[in-house]
Formats: C-alpha cells, structure tokens, sequence
C-alpha cells in the first residue's frame, strides 16, 4: 500500500513539473485558483466560528 502511495504522489509531481514547464500562464492560474480556494474556506471557518461564539443563533 505505501508503494501504491509513493507512486501516484510521483505522478502527480511529473503532472505538475509538465504543466508548470509546458504552460506557464495556465500554472500561475491553478495556483491563483488554489490560493482563493484555499482563502475562501479560512473565510468559511471564521465565520461558522463566529456563529458559534454567538451562541450558534441565526
């Protein structure tokens, strides 16, 4: 099972190494796209948090 593991986690480097090489512009936005992702659900934890130390009342 590790090796199973070891070897999609390397494809999965080839893949990002291959788009990042082959296509630049279109890389820069998978990773804008992964950071406002990423941006949008700490937004998300923030505000269930903050409903939640409200008492958790609409």
């Amino acid at each position: 099972m590790a090796q199973a593991k070891k070897i999609a986690l390397c494809v999965v480097v080839v893949f990002v190494l291959y788009v990042i090489i082959s296509d630049p512009d279109t890389a820069g936005d998978y990773v804008t796209l992964g950071f406002e992702g990423i941006s949008n659900a700490a937004s998300a934890v923030g505000d269930f948090m903050t409903w939640i130390a409200n008492g958790g009342s609409s």
